[in-house]
């Protein structure tokens, strides 16, 4: 099932990764819970990402300088700099472009959920000739 058939059906599984430190990924999951709860089911992982069945995902987000584990999951990197140490304002224009990014998927969540009820040029024949390719 691709991310848009999955979207049509229940919220989008989304797994935000941040390798190095914790705030990145925690922060991508807050907001994803905040802005949109109705499209995403948000979690986080650091360095136990090895505990986590990564299939089980729609998406990972990796905000780390760091790969993952090779998975059949999408993964989209947005590669982030790690905080420890830095100073406040480093802190606040992470935070402001995982906001940004969040929000952006959100927006995009939600375009692809009502696709198939907005869109006059959608039809399930139309769909189900698009996933046979």
């Amino acid at each position: 099932m691709t991310l848009f058939e999955a979207l049509q059906q229940r919220r989008g599984r989304v797994l935000f990764v941040c390798l190095g430190n914790s705030c990145r990924s925690q922060t991508a999951e807050a907001f994803a819970k905040a802005y949109g709860n109705d499209v995403i089911e948000a979690a986080s992982a650091t360095g136990d990402l090895p505990s986590f069945d990564l299939s089980a995902f729609d998406l990972i987000v990796n905000l780390s300088e760091y790969g993952v584990p090779a998975t059949d999951t999408m993964v989209l990197k947005l590669p982030l700099p790690d905080l420890v140490m830095q100073a406040e304002d480093a802190h606040r224009e992470v935070r402001d472009k995982i906001e940004a990014f969040v929000r952006f998927l959100v927006d995009h969540f939600r375009v692809a959920r009502e696709w198939s009820t907005v869109n006059p040029l959608y039809s399930e024949r139309c769909a189900v000739a698009m996933s046979s390719r």
